[in-house]
């Protein structure tokens, strides 16, 4: 049997958060997105590709390789993708998408799949609005984990794509910080944590942020 995926992995996270050990990231995820557009220039979600690290991927696909070929078909990686895709909504779908400042609802992920490339598992997903949104102006996406239990980061500046976007639209990308080493302290002290200023919040500038600007 496969052992836990994303979701018991972070909930034995959460629940752990007051210690120090678990409180640096634990999964490490290169991340790309894609904004959807509808014919008509309305938003109508983000589709995500996520690579995860190679310690993440040995321990989540022990037991997957049911022919026992040595390799791991997306066939046998779907029942993973579903679990980890059924998952998200505990967890916000690390993913924030806002039209004018005002923060808009997704719904349960669609078409989830994995493929196996070297040692690193990729899931992608289609991350759907619960209602088109038009995007007159300013549309923002943030990409993270507040809890720093999975550090995303961008694959390089051009991660963020739009899809059937109106003509007009451009995008503007900022990557997350690297966590340096005095980052890594912070993380693991407890005590640095709670003493931070209130409404510090060490996630600011470890978030993965795209604006997109439309006519």
């Amino acid at each position: 049997m496969a052992l836990p995926g994303l979701k018991l992995l972070l909930a034995l996270g959460l629940i752990g958060l007051a210690s120090p050990a678990l409180a640096h990231p634990h999964i490490w995820i290169t991340a790309k997105a894609e904004i959807v557009f509808a014919p008509d220039g309305k938003v109508t979600g983000v589709r995500h590709q996520w690579t995860f690290d190679e310690a993440y991927t040995a321990y989540v696909t022990q037991g997957l390789d049911k022919n026992n070929d040595g390799k791991l078909t997306p066939e046998e990686l779907q029942g993973l993708a579903d679990e980890n895709a059924a998952g998200l909504a505990e967890f916000n779908y690390f993913t924030t998408l806002k039209v004018k400042g005002k923060p808009q609802a997704f719904t349960d992920p669609r078409e989830a799949r994995m493929i196996m490339d070297k040692d690193r598992v990729t899931m992608s997903f289609l991350l759907p609005l619960k209602a088109a949104t038009p995007i007159a102006g300013l549309l923002a996406v943030e990409i993270d984990d507040p809890t720093f239990f999975v550090y995303f980061s961008l694959a390089d500046q051009s991660a963020v794509t739009l899809a059937s976007a109106p003509q007009g639209c451009v995008t503007n990308v900022a990557k997350a910080k690297a966590l340096d080493t005095a980052m890594q302290q912070i993380l693991q002290d407890e005590g640095a944590i709670q003493a931070a200023p209130p409404g510090a919040n060490f996630s600011v500038e470890y978030s993965n942020k795209a604006i997109v600007a439309c006519p």
